[in-house]
């Protein structure tokens, strides 16, 4: 069981990593027009706007489009890492599935399993002559598994669609209410600053991009806010306590300022492996603070909001953005060297994590 479970999620984690150049440039490309908007008066680019705007109008459809792609990319390409080409043309059929039965991205993702799992079973059982082997990865094992896609998903469409629905309901009205709107913020903060472009960070940036389809953007500012913390707060930390950094450690220092500005969290891991018991800790408190004060200065988004430091232009109430990721990083900035000495390595921690668990990825 433990062994399908990496598996699993090794499946999961490709199919996001293919989706993950759909989801950011289609939201640069619905962000764009409407800063480009902003900056000239115009508060909403609507289809009844002619000239130039017009013309922005439907640049920005353009990038709804992608976003309303990320199911069917999602599950096309998880089909395709279980059981490579002959499950992607069910996976494809099974992500827009999910999209037009509102199954949304748990429907996806179990259509995705179901296909590409039974196009395995099929290639290891299914015996046939030499002669019509050349049928099979064309035919018969596409046949089978968008067949069956379409069967599980005609049945579960109402089940997975209600339960969709449901969870949407209830985080647009986590977003209109203060309070749940901080614990929910504090939540995904933790979960970022966990471990840094890992599984837990990846499941609440994927959430929180996932919702951008359903027209909920605020959760996705939570998220940006705390990427930004990590590396921000140790390119701090070699500021203010530079004799705790070897000169190795303050050249990485460098290249965080970079990262933090663009939203790569994965620059704190470096220093987080120098004691890792002690500094994932100040990672989840930090990223959870930041964006625990973003949310209770009531910064929201309308549209899709932008990641790293200059995400903030797209967001309602930006100084609370600027805020929660300096609140963040100062505390990480000024609490990490107090607790390590990045000179060296502390014995008996650092080499207690495999590196080749550590997953890089761009957010």
């Amino acid at each position: 069981m433990k062994k399908f479970l990496l598996e699993a999620r090794g499946h999961l984690m490709t199919g996001i990593g293919y989706m993950l150049p759909l989801i950011i440039g289609s939201s640069l490309v619905v962000a764009l027009p409407q800063i480009i908007g902003l900056a000239f008066g115009v508060t909403s680019l609507t289809e009844d706007l002619t000239g130039f705007w017009g013309f922005m109008y439907n640049v920005q459809q353009v990038g709804w489009t992608g976003i309303g792609l990320v199911n069917t990319v999602l599950a096309a390409f998880i089909a395709y890492s279980i059981a490579d080409k002959p499950a992607i043309g069910a996976g494809f059929v099974a992500g827009a599935i999910a999209t037009s039965t509102y199954a949304g991205f748990l429907g996806a993702v179990i259509y995705a399993f179901i296909a590409g799992y039974l196009v395995k079973w099929a290639v290891r059982t299914i015996k046939v002559p030499e002669s019509l082997q050349a049928i099979m990865p064309i035919v018969v094992l596409p046949l089978i598994a968008t067949g069956a896609v379409a069967l599980i998903g005609t049945a579960l469409a109402g089940p997975l669609g209600f339960i969709n629905t449901s969870i949407v309901e209830w985080l647009k009205a986590m977003c209109a209410a203060d309070g749940s709107r901080v614990t929910m913020a504090i939540i995904l903060g933790a979960m970022i600053g966990f471990d840094m472009g890992g599984p837990v960070n990846k499941a609440a940036w994927m959430a929180t991009n996932v919702l951008l389809t359903e027209g909920i953007y605020t959760p996705c500012v939570y998220t940006n806010v705390a990427i930004v913390i990590p590396p921000l707060g140790y390119a701090i930390a070699s500021l203010i306590r530079k004799s705790r950094f070897s000169e190795e450690m303050l050249e990485s220092a460098k290249g965080n300022w970079a990262m933090g500005f663009v939203g790569i969290t994965e620059g704190a891991i470096p220093f987080t492996l120098v004691s890792p018991l002690r500094l994932i800790p100040v990672n989840v408190i930090g990223s959870a603070l930041g964006a625990g004060v973003c949310a209770l200065l009531g910064t929201t988004a309308s549209i899709s909001p932008l990641g790293g430091m200059y995400g903030f232009i797209t967001m309602n109430n930006p100084w609370g953005y600027i805020v929660g990721f300096l609140v963040g990083a100062l505390f990480i900035g000024i609490v990490a060297p107090l607790l390590v000495d990045f000179n060296v390595a502390e014995d008996g921690e650092s080499e207690s994590v495999d590196i080749d668990d550590i997953e890089i990825s761009f957010e």
